[in-house]
């Protein structure tokens, strides 16, 4: 099932993602690193990278919302997209939590609460990732139809949309 959302024949949404997940991620290393040496320039770097996580989030967000509205009802599919979608939305509300958290301290250094937002956060953008998974691997979401191994660049003026025959 092809994504709607595509740039250059691939779809839009696993473009984007590895930004806000990668800063995400980032920021939970600075905070381990400020909790590990005290020094408030990684608690900085953490509120910076939250930051940048979460307009990265909220960009990419509408991507994968416009290939679940593709998705046929009443499959798992649909159900796993929305799990998925869900799981997301909760990330990014949990590091804004922590980021507003942080705003609120004196040089942008996060309180108890706003490191176990982040950590929970991390926690569930695993799952929801692994689920982001399930559904291109196993469910084929956002996969072109004519995928195969030896399928034409995306690129190609021409593009075939069957896998070759066995002869």
């Amino acid at each position: 099932m092809e994504s709607r959302a595509k740039a250059l024949g691939h779809a839009i949404h696993p473009m984007l993602i590895p930004f806000p997940l990668g800063l995400l991620a980032t920021a939970v290393v600075f905070d381990i690193v400020y909790l590990i040496t005290d020094k408030a320039g990684f608690a900085l770097a953490s509120a910076y990278a939250i930051g940048a996580g979460i307009i990265g989030g909220l960009i990419a967000a509408p991507f994968g919302w416009i290939d679940w509205l593709k998705i046929p009802r009443n499959t798992r599919a649909k159900r796993v997209g929305l799990v998925h979608g869900l799981g997301n939305l909760l990330v990014v509300v949990l590091f804004a939590v922590s980021w507003a958290l942080r705003a609120n301290s004196d040089g942008w250094v996060p309180t108890t609460w706003a490191l176990g937002c982040s950590f929970v956060a991390v926690v569930v953008a695993t799952a929801a990732g692994w689920l982001g998974g399930e559904l291109v691997e196993r469910l084929g979401v956002g996969v072109d139809d004519g995928a195969h191994t030896d399928a034409p660049s995306s690129l190609a003026a021409k593009r075939v949309g069957t896998a070759p025959t066995a002869t």
